[in-house]
């Protein structure tokens, strides 16, 4: 996946700081200044409830994922090199940061530990090469609470990125002392030149559990989140050596069904694990975006490129029909008309996949392969996007790679943000995971240009819509109303510096965007 190689087929606003708002369009102000006015009451204005019969427009959706990858794998998004001073270290991530919430993202996967290291201070693993230059190299600092405070700064979600089977980048390379792979070499296997943990182990299992629940139990993560790197893409057709395992574990099946059981026993152990530590913790996966094709099995899509189920043993439809993931987010990095691998084709696809279960879909985009040979439309992007909201269970997209947000090919991401992403949005919400919505705002005040009010108990931001005109229980239905996103600054009061003249509903939000009933005030003088 996401080591810049191409997934190729086999066969062949206002940039935010603490408790600033990510908004949207100008201000459309005027000289005149407006005296503080008194909050007026909701009367009779309610949000619409998730039955209420509101027409809404697909093009502005409330509640939609926008995230993107941040790999530190070989350096690819975070830090630019190893062993970089702090200070530069976190004045990159924050550049990071700030150009996704330019582009109204809410959401940041961020990789702590691509091959059994840590980038961030584990009991159980050595500190990443990727961080300190040296494996198991102490940076003098713990990385991790930096990186999830100032996502959470942004109103960014922070999902913790664990690779489960990688156990060092190559398989000559020295291991630091105290390396599980080091104390447990009978866990691993040297497959083409890396090293892997060995997935028919039950002891392997167990330990990438415990590596994942501690970061659950120590550190405020939002979601946890695995790549499609299960057993090893095939490569120059090496036998992965696992037959010991296979025979002792086996059980009577077949090689592959062993293989697939193996990894389903995984993200269903996992998937316990982080609910019964934090349950309002996400856990989710990224698989490679073809599950079978029509000619491995009927019911597979109509694509031509690797099989996901039969060459690297992820079989994304039982995670899906089981309910032991809360998300999947197929990497679907081809352009539409590709014949091996149709985005056309495939979108609707897992859009009717997940249909009928609590699974929410997303789907990983393609951004590193905008300005390649074959992806030069700089609106295919965005096409995409209009096609994804066609399909009521396509929830959101995520794109890699966080650096092409600053490089930004073809100016594509401009696009996006110029247009699809016009409006900000809201995260969806996610059955059993979403908590109790915090307590309306109170003391609503206009004081010139800046709307303030009181902090609620809680709550974690605030959602403000601008309505000419009455509002209604329909005003908030969708995002044709959503000005911003603010999230909660330390203190008493919060404040957004108003757009212009309406009437201003405030809602109160959770960590994962519940919302509040409303409170309202009718700014005027502009």
């Amino acid at each position: 996946m996401r080591t810049g190689r191409p997934l190729l087929v086999v066969a062949a606003l206002t940039i935010a700081t603490t408790g600033a708002a990510y908004a949207f369009g100008p201000s459309g102000k005027t000289e005149s200044k407006p005296k503080a006015l008194p909050a007026v009451a909701a009367a009779g204005v309610e949000l619409a409830s998730a039955g209420a019969a509101c027409e809404t427009d697909p093009n502005r959706p409330k509640r939609e994922l926008r995230g993107v990858w941040i790999a530190t794998v070989k350096n690819i998004d975070w830090p630019s090199r190893p062993g970089l001073p702090q200070a530069q270290q976190k004045s990159e991530y924050i550049r990071l940061l700030d150009s996704a919430v330019k582009r109204r993202l809410n959401a940041v996967f961020v990789q702590v530990r691509p091959a059994s290291d840590a980038f961030y201070k584990s009991p159980y693993e050595p500190w990443s090469q990727w961080l300190t230059g040296t494996p198991g190299k102490d940076p003098g600092w713990d990385p991790l609470p930096f990186l999830i405070a100032e996502a959470h700064k942004r109103g960014l979600e922070f999902h913790a990125w664990f690779n489960p089977y990688r156990a060092a980048d190559t398989a000559t390379t020295p291991l630091p002392p105290g390396h599980p792979a080091r104390l447990h070499p009978g866990w691993t296997v040297k497959h083409e030149g890396k090293l892997y943990y060995n997935p028919g182990l039950p002891e392997v299992r167990d330990h990438v559990t415990k590596v994942i629940t501690d970061v659950v139990r120590r550190y405020d993560v939002d979601g946890v989140h695995f790549d499609d790197y299960f057993y090893p893409y095939p490569g120059k057709g090496t036998r992965f050596a696992d037959q010991a395992a296979y025979v002792k574990y086996g059980d009577g099946k077949s090689l592959a069904a062993w293989r697939r059981s193996n990894v389903n026993k995984l993200v269903a152990q996992v998937d316990k694990a982080v609910h019964e530590t934090k349950n309002h913790v996400k856990f989710g996966i990224s698989p490679f975006g073809i599950w079978r094709n029509k000619s491995n099995d009927p019911t597979g899509s109509a694509t031509s490129g690797m099989s996901a189920y039969d060459s690297i043993y992820a079989d994304s439809r039982t995670w899906i029909r089981k309910g032991t993931v809360d998300y999947v987010m197929p990497q679907l990095y081809w352009q539409r008309g590709f014949r091996a691998a149709d985005y056309n084709v495939l979108a609707p696809w897992w859009a009717n996949e997940v249909k009928g279960s609590d699974v929410q879909l997303y789907i990983g985009m393609g951004l590193y392969r905008v300005g390649e040979a074959g992806w030069t439309n700089p609106n295919e992007l965005g096409a995409q996007i209009n096609l994804n909201r066609k399909y009521s269970t396509i929830r959101g997209e995520v794109f890699f790679n966080a650096k092409k947000l600053l490089t930004n090919p073809l100016r594509a991401m401009d696009r996006v943000a110029a247009t699809q992403y016009a409006r900000p949005a809201l995260l969806p919400l996610m059955k059993d995971r979403d908590g109790e919505a915090p307590p309306s705002p109170t003391g609503l005040k206009q004081e010139d240009e800046t709307l303030t009010w009181s902090s609620a108990g809680g709550a974690t931001g605030y959602a403000v819509y601008r309505v000419k005109g009455e509002p209604d229980k329909c005003s908030t239905a969708d995002a044709r109303n959503l000005v911003a996103v603010v999230p909660a600054a330390a203190g008493d009061r919060q404040k957004y510096t108003i757009p212009g003249a309406g009437t201003y509903i405030v809602t109160s939000l959770n960590r994962h965007t519940r919302e509040s009933p409303p409170a309202t005030l009718t700014a005027t003088g502009f």
